[in-house]
């Protein structure tokens, strides 16, 4: 039955790979655990565990704590470079884009988006909390600051779809994203929403855009999927492509 001139817990892993192609199970549905999976192949747990940390190690698989070991979204290879919004990004990938509304409110700007915003206290931002999903997996967890005085209008419904075919069709022409990339550890909440083990390192994005005016429109805060983004840059000898 068995490919002796290959490893055990490869030829399991291949296995495995076929069996998940042929049952087409979803991104994000979780399987069968270690010990049923030794009965299914007739191997020991070691086996499946090596063959699971192969699948794991080619992001086929994640891992979570206490959870289970659940099937990967194929990763999402991000532009850096480039400047474009979710649903653009993700239509252009093929995928179905949806954004859940967790938060939306009126309030005085916090201290850092006042910062980055050229604020006072006595204006208003609009905050908005958004998890941001591709085919209906989480993949964002987007947090947006917006000046009440440039979109009086903003609401939960444009939120829901694309907030940059808004502000264009408002007649406004988006220019550039300033913004730092930062590792952290997932905060509880995080956890909840991407299903992630609590040691999974995710990539932090700290953000404010401008118009071809200079005018400041956006502070953003951004968490990414560890197990569902990475992102991607070309570099040239002349500095053409810069990362601000």
């Amino acid at each position: 039955m068995w490919n002796e001139s290959m490893p055990l817990y490869k030829q399991i892993a291949n296995k495995i790979k076929n069996d998940i192609s042929n049952a087409k199970l979803s991104p994000g549905n979780a399987i069968p655990s270690e010990t049923k999976l030794a009965k299914t192949y007739g191997v020991s747990r070691v086996t499946i565990r090596e063959a699971i940390k192969q699948l794991v190690d080619e992001d086929i698989l994640y891992r979570v704590q206490g959870s289970g070991t659940y099937i990967s979204h194929g990763k999402i290879e991000h532009n850096i470079l480039k400047l474009q919004g979710f649903t653009e990004e993700m239509n252009s990938l093929d995928n179905n884009p949806s954004n859940e509304i967790l938060e939306f409110q009126i309030m005085p700007p916090p201290e850092d988006a006042q910062t980055y915003l050229h604020m006072d206290l006595d204006k208003k931002v609009y905050y908005i909390k958004r998890l941001r999903l591709a085919d209906y997996e989480p993949l964002i967890l987007e947090e947006s600051f917006l000046p009440v005085d440039l979109f009086p209008d903003l609401s939960i419904d444009v939120m829901k779809r694309s907030k940059y075919e808004y502000i264009s069709g408002k007649g406004y022409k988006i220019d550039r994203r300033y913004g730092k990339l930062i590792p952290r550890i997932p905060h509880k909440e995080i956890l909840n929403y991407f299903n992630i083990d609590k040691n999974d390192p995710l990539l932090f994005l700290e953000a404010y855009s401008t118009f071809q005016n200079g005018t400041v429109f956006e502070y953003s805060k951004v968490y990414f999927h560890p197990h569902k983004y990475s992102f991607k840059f070309i570099s040239s000898r002349n500095g053409d492509d810069q990362i601000y």
